[in-house]
């Protein structure tokens, strides 16, 4: 599946200010079977947003028309719990490019930044700031600048730094997987092995 260049994003957000949100809730175990990546975004958050008929609730957030774009924004400690990269390919399924968190499960951060998710990772504080932005205002921007690795809330003049992998920056930037990447400095390693051949 190919991987979105990600360079700058400005999405207003998906508020969901609930803490140690696991990879269970994220995307059930029952879902797990399916060997492709389609139709995933579907079940994202599956038992939190659909009642035992299968019918939407009201009170969750992804069924609040209020709350819209490319953004996750979520409680502290999200992604425990299992290594499943259905949970990263239920959040890109749904149109998410972002979660934001003021901690991330390491696992979950992995996996998605290998499927083109950027995890931006702030502070407790500045995350609170976030969810009463939203909270006055659910259309509140945010800028997300890869590039400059900060994360802003533009209405406010406010922002903050954020930390990434410099290898997995470099690939979200270009839109490339591993295998991406690869090739892309195919040129170096053909004459690394040249140069290293005798």
């Amino acid at each position: 599946m190919p991987i979105d260049k990600f360079i700058t994003l400005e999405s207003p957000c998906v508020p969901l200010p609930i803490e140690n949100v696991d990879t269970d809730q994220i995307i059930p175990a029952r879902f797990l079977k399916a060997t492709t990546r389609d139709g995933f975004g579907d079940n994202l958050f599956c038992d939190w947003r659909y009642d035992k008929n299968g019918d939407p609730k009201a009170d969750f957030v992804l069924n609040d028309p209020t709350y819209s774009g490319q953004i996750l924004v979520a409680g502290k400690n999200f992604g425990s719990g299992s290594s499943r990269e259905h949970a990263a390919w239920a959040i890109g399924g749904y149109g998410f490019k972002a979660v934001v968190s003021s901690f991330f499960a390491d696992i979950f951060k992995n996996n998605a930044l290998n499927n083109g998710i950027l995890p931006v990772q702030i502070s407790d504080a500045f995350l609170e700031q976030i969810f009463e932005a939203v909270e006055a205002d659910p259309k509140t921007i945010i800028k997300i600048d890869l590039e400059n690795q900060t994360i802003s809330l533009p209405a406010k003049n406010i922002s903050e730094s954020f930390d990434i992998n410099p290898y997995k920056k470099k690939c979200m930037i270009n839109g490339y997987d591993d295998i991406d990447y690869l090739f892309s400095i195919k040129n170096e390693i053909e004459a690394w092995e040249a140069k290293n051949s005798n």
